[in-house]
């Protein structure tokens, strides 16, 4: 925190390739820090911490509003295009610590196609994987964010029939996170109102946690 009255959130964004991430990163930014494009390989190699402006008008502490900021680290997925396992591992945890190794971590935003579905070992694989990076608390620190939500709209879903429809191992995921998810429009992710509920809704899950932080550290 730079002072009482503002506020810094530290954010990580983990997922398969194409899933989304460095696009949710640059909307919860509100910038476009991240590269993000349709490409047919991994466009992430490498991490990178992106940084807000002040944002207003979404906390109040003490009976005082105060600014917000939101630092996001971006990370390469796996299965990977061009990195091995062994190297999204090292390049990750690396970046944790370096990262977030004083300030400590709020959450690790695990992002899902929600247009897509998901499969036992595809989820098998990206929670090991956290589990990994966070350690045996990481349900405590993590949620999921359904990217692509607009076009389960458009084939007729609500968020609640989605939920209805949706595979078990997606359902076990949630429910395994305590159901801190969110679903995203990639239409409008980039629209302030959009921005600040989504905003709004990972504060309500650091609070939960009683805004703990997860301090990672290079040579866990």
């Amino acid at each position: 925190m730079a002072d009482s009255n503002e506020m810094t959130i530290n954010l990580v964004v983990l997922g398969k390739t194409q899933t989304g991430k460095s696009a949710t990163g640059n909307s919860l930014l509100g910038s476009a820090d991240f590269e993000s494009r349709l490409c047919p390989s991994s466009v992430t190699t490498c991490c990178s911490l992106g940084r807000s402006g002040r944002i207003s008008g979404l906390i109040r502490r003490n009976g005082c509003e105060s600014a917000l900021r939101v630092r996001v680290l971006d990370t390469p997925s796996y299965p990977h295009s061009a990195l091995s396992k062994q190297q999204v591992r090292d390049t990750v945890r690396a970046a944790l610590a370096q990262h977030f190794g004083e300030q400590g971590l709020h959450l690790a935003l695990l992002v899902v196609r929600a247009d897509l579905p998901l499969c036992p070992d595809e989820s098998h694989d990206t929670v090991q994987l956290i589990q990994e990076f966070l350690g045996p608390t990481w349900k405590n620190f993590t949620a999921v964010l359904l990217t692509h939500a607009d076009k389960a709209q458009e084939a007729g879903y609500s968020e609640e029939t989605y939920l209805q429809s949706a595979s078990s191992t997606l359902l076990s995921l949630l429910s395994s996170v305590q159901h801190k998810y969110i679903f995203l429009d990639n239409h409008n992710s980039i629209i302030r109102e959009e921005r600040n509920t989504v905003l709004r809704k990972l504060l309500n899950f650091i609070q939960r946690n009683n805004y703990q932080v997860l301090l990672k550290h290079s040579k866990e």
